[in-house]
C-alpha cells in the first residue's frame, strides 16, 4: 500500500514538474522574444546615435566641431591665400569723395596759429571707407502744361510715379532682397529701415513689394526653364518644408549657370510631372541622389551622386561589413585616377570589371532577403545598396567616362539648401503662394549669383521693366 502511494506521489510529481517546465519553456520563449525585439530596437537606436554627414544624409552643420570634408582633399601648399588668389583687400582710390587736411595747429616758438594755407607739402595720406549717412532721396515728379498750335499739351508722368506718394523701386529691390535672400521677417525689416532713415516701412508695403518682384521676374523664370533644358546636364534634388501646416517639396533643377526652384505639394512622380516642373522635357543628363521617381523619365539618361553612395558604404563599414569599405576605396580610387571627374578614361572594362567582382564579393556577403508575414521579402539596407549599384552600374561610374559627368549632386544640394537655412528662421511659410513667390525670386537671386552679376542692381532694372541677359553655355 506504501509502495502504491509512493508511487502515485512521484506520478503527481512528475506532471507538476513536467506542467512546471512547458510554463518555464513558454516564458523563457516569450523573454528571448523580448529580448530579440530589444536588441533590434538597440541596433536602431544605436544606429541613430552614430548617424553623421559621413554616413547618412545629415548635414554637415549637425556634426558640430567634428565635421570633415565629405571627400578627401589634396593638401597642397601652405595654408592661407594661395599665389595668383583674387583678394578683397581695401585698395587706396585715386579720386576720395572727400579730402580732410590736418596740421599742427600753432607753431610752439612764435605761438603762431597755423591755417591750411600754411602747408607747403602733403607728406603722408590715409584713406578711410565708410558708408554715407543713410537717407532717403525723395524725387518730387510734376507735369507742365504748354499752350502751341491752340491746344493745351500735358506732361505724362513715368511708371514709378503711378501714385502721389509711393516708393522707388531701389527700396523695393532692398526690401525684397532682406526678405528672400537675408530670411529677414517683416518686423525686423521695418525696424532696420525705421532705424537707418528713420522711415520704417508698413508690413504690407513689404509684402507688395515682393508681389510686384514675383510678377516681373515671370519671363526670367522662363528664359532660365529654357535654358536648363538646353543644357547637356542638369542637376535635380528637393526637401521639405512646412507650407499653410502641411508637408510641402521644394524642387530645384540648376546647372552651373543657372537655378530654377519651384513648390509642390509631393515629392515624387506627381510633383515631377506637373506643369511647374521641367524634368518630363528635359533630355540630357539628369544628376540626382537615386530618388526613384527619377528613373520613371526615360527622354533623359541618368548619373547618380556617388557622395551619397559612399555615406551609404561607410555606414556599411561601421557596422562590420567588409565589401563596402572595398566599393567605397574602389570609387575614390576612381575619382582621383579621373582627376576628381574631370579627365575621361578610356579604359572602362578594366574598370568594370573590377566593380562587378566587389559586387560579387557584396552578394556573398549580404543575407538573402528575408520573407516577413506579409508583403515583399526585406532586403538588408546592404543589399538594396547593392541591388542599386548592379542595376544603375553606368549611372554610378559615367562620371569617370563622359567628361561632362560630375561627381556628385552637390550643384543642386547646394542651391537648395537655402530652403533649410530659411526653415530653422521662418520654420514654415504660411500660405502656399508665399512659397511660390520665394522659390521663383530665390531662383533669380541664385542665377544672379552663378552669373557673377550684382543681384541688387540687376532686380532694380527688373522693377523698372529692363530686360535681364545672362549666359546660358
Amino acid at each position: 500500500m506504501a509502495e502504491q502511494i509512493d508511487i502515485s506521489s512521484l506520478r503527481l510529481l512528475v506532471q507538476q514538474l513536467l506542467s512546471r517546465v512547458a510554463e518555464l519553456e513558454q516564458e523563457n520563449g516569450s523573454l528571448k522574444t523580448v529580448i530579440l525585439q530589444l536588441q533590434q530596437e538597440n541596433e536602431i537606436l544605436r544606429g541613430r546615435l552614430s548617424k553623421n554627414s559621413q554616413n547618412s544624409h545629415k548635414p554637415p552643420s549637425s556634426d558640430g566641431l567634428k565635421k570633415k570634408p565629405a571627400l578627401p582633399r589634396s593638401k597642397k601648399g601652405a595654408s592661407g591665400g594661395q599665389p595668383n588668389h583674387e583678394g578683397h583687400t581695401l585698395k587706396a582710390v585715386a579720386k576720395p569723395d572727400a579730402i580732410v587736411l590736418h596740421h599742427a595747429p600753432s607753431c610752439p616758438c612764435c605761438q603762431k596759429v597755423f591755417s591750411s594755407e600754411d602747408v607747403i607739402e602733403i607728406n603722408q595720406k590715409r584713406q578711410v571707407f565708410d558708408l554715407p549717412e543713410p537717407r532717403l532721396e525723395v524725387t518730387e515728379h510734376q507735369t507742365g502744361l504748354i499752350f502751341c498750335c491752340g491746344q493745351m499739351h500735358r506732361g505724362t508722368f513715368p511708371a514709378e510715379a503711378a501714385a502721389p506718394v509711393q516708393y522707388g523701386h531701389r527700396l523695393k529691390a532692398l526690401v525684397t532682397l532682406l526678405n528672400t535672400e537675408y530670411r529677414m521677417s517683416l518686423e525686423q525689416i521695418s525696424r532696420l529701415l525705421g532705424d537707418l532713415y528713420e522711415q520704417p516701412v508698413n508690413e504690407s508695403t513689404i509684402i507688395n513689394a515682393t508681389q510686384k518682384c514675383h510678377d516681373a521676374l515671370e519671363p526670367v523664370e522662363n528664359a532660365i526653364k529654357e535654358a536648363v533644358l538646353q543644357s547637356p546636364v542638369a542637376y535635380f534634388d528637393e526637401t521639405g518644408m512646412r507650407v499653410a501646416a502641411k508637408l510641402h517639396w521644394f524642387h530645384t533643377a540648376c546647372t552651373s549657370l543657372v537655378c530654377y526652384l519651384f513648390v509642390h505639394q509631393k515629392r515624387g512622380k506627381e510633383a515631377l510631372n506637373d506643369a511647374v516642373s521641367i524634368l518630363k522635357d528635359f533630355t540630357g543628363r539628369a544628376v540626382h541622389d537615386c530618388w526613384k521617381s527619377y528613373f520613371d523619365f526615360v527622354n533623359c539618361s541618368h548619373s547618380l551622386c556617388n557622395a551619397h553612395i559612399i555615406r551609404e558604404l561607410v555606414a556599411l563599414t561601421e557596422k562590420g561589413t567588409k565589401w563596402s569599405e572595398q566599393m567605397r576605396l574602389f570609387l575614390l580610387e576612381l575619382y582621383e585616377v579621373s582627376e576628381k571627374g574631370t579627365f575621361a578614361l578610356t579604359d572602362r572594362e578594366f574598370w568594370e570589371i573590377k566593380y562587378q567582382k566587389i559586387c560579387q564579393l557584396a552578394d556573398a556577403e549580404e543575407p538573402p532577403p528575408v520573407q516577413g508575414a506579409k508583403g515583399r521579402p526585406k532586403n538588408s539596407k546592404g543589399r538594396n545598396l547593392l541591388n542599386r549599384l548592379v542595376q544603375h552600374q553606368s549611372a554610378v561610374l559615367d562620371f569617370a567616362f563622359v567628361e561632362y559627368i560630375p561627381f556628385t549632386n552637390n550643384q543642386a544640394e547646394r542651391d537648395i539648401r537655402h530652403v533649410k537655412v530659411k526653415q530653422k528662421i521662418a520654420m514654415s511659410f504660411r500660405t502656399f503662394h508665399g512659397a511660390q513667390i520665394y522659390a521663383r525670386i530665390q531662383s533669380f537671386v541664385i542665377t544672379t549669383r552663378k552669373q557673377k552679376q550684382n543681384t541688387f542692381k540687376e532686380l532694380c532694372r527688373i522693377l523698372k521693366g529692363e530686360a535681364y541677359h545672362f549666359e546660358c553655355t
